[in-house]
């Protein structure tokens, strides 16, 4: 990983699998990632899309997925034309996401690279906390239904 990484971190009341499914499920995907529908097979080598309206605007994202280790470890790339960078490989961020088990809850942790400076991981660090509590109450919401 290059640059200033930001983490962010949450814990879930749910075993380790649902929080996979959560991770991998395009139906959920959609209800807490800002409304955006995914497109990939899941597979290392294979693109992965995002698609959805940010703020009124239509934006598609994309990346690679590089590793995929079901229900503990994947690591996609991902950019985002919205930032205004070139589509270049310096500018595609590195988003790994850790999933541990303890007594039933699990910690997701989700590392991403290549913040240029401290403010842009703190700004990435707030959005990426923001996505993780709305993930959390939708795998805690359908857990207690």
């Amino acid at each position: 990983m290059s640059g200033i990484s930001a983490v962010a971190e949450v814990e879930i009341d749910a075993p380790q699998n649902d929080v996979w499914i959560a991770l991998t499920d395009p139906e959920m995907i959609q209800k807490y990632m800002f409304g955006s529908v995914v497109e990939t097979d899941w597979k290392p080598g294979s693109s992965i899309v995002w698609k959805g309206e940010w703020n009124g605007k239509p934006f598609e994202d994309k990346g690679e997925v590089l590793e995929v280790q079901p229900p503990t470890h994947m690591k996609l790339t991902h950019f985002s034309p919205m930032s205004g960078a070139d589509d270049s490989p310096e500018n595609y961020h590195t988003l790994e996401y850790e999933l541990s088990e303890q007594n039933g809850s699990t910690l997701l942790r989700l590392t991403q690279d290549g913040n240029s400076t401290e403010q842009e991981a703190k700004h990435s660090k707030q959005n990426w906390e923001s996505m993780l509590n709305l993930l959390k109450g939708v795998v805690e919401a359908r857990r207690s239904s």
